[in-house]
């Protein structure tokens, strides 16, 4: 049976990078984020996201998610009611996908709440990626083009560093890519055995 690998880390940790690095050796990784953004174009979520915030998050019929992130964002109620819209979705998208991957030994699974959502869960081991917090703030910013405070504000809408590898089968510490691939194939190795 194919295993499910979580992998986390913080807003600017490098975990998209470490992700993209675990898909060039292969193996299947389904980006939440990415996939939960397809999802959410569903006739049946955007129905919902229409009667939960209304039309303001809308724009030519499609959800505008900067809207709608500013909106979540600062007030953890409506993020509550959004993520009970779109994560039992994005759930059976994801299951599905597992189906399609079942010939691996074990697919890699990349969220950045694996944790606040609760789909840690369903994971077999989780891999953490963890940065330096002014390493995080800079990437964010560079990436971005955003203030210090937003990404602040992002950094303490999630878990801290400590609540998640404190729960985590491995760590992967981001600050050199090199490096960061060397502790990679250590544990894809420990994986593949």
């Amino acid at each position: 049976m194919t295993k499910i690998i979580g992998l986390t880390g913080g807003i600017g940790s490098g975990k998209t990078t470490i992700a993209n690095y675990l898909k060039s050796l292969g193996i299947p990784v389904y980006i939440a984020d990415d996939e939960a953004k397809k999802v959410m174009q569903l006739p049946e979520i955007v129905t919902q996201i229409k009667l939960e915030f209304g039309e303001n998050v809308f724009e030519n019929d499609l959800i505008n998610t900067s809207k709608l992130a500013k909106l979540v964002f600062n007030n953890p109620e409506q993020l509550k009611q959004l993520n009970k819209i779109v994560h039992p979705a994005v759930k059976k998208h994801f299951d599905n996908w597992v189906l399609k991957h079942k010939d691996f030994p074990f697919v890699i699974k990349e969220a950045a709440i694996l944790f606040e959502s609760g789909s840690f869960q369903y994971c077999d081991k989780i891999i953490t990626v963890i940065a330096p917090i002014e390493t995080r703030i800079k990437r964010v910013m560079e990436r971005d083009q955003t203030s210090r405070e937003n990404v602040l504000n992002r950094i303490n809408s999630q878990w801290t560093d400590e609540q998640k590898t404190s729960k985590s089968d491995f760590v992967i510490t981001n600050i050199s890519f090199d490096d960061a691939k060397n502790q990679v194939c250590k544990i894809v190795n420990l994986l593949s055995n």
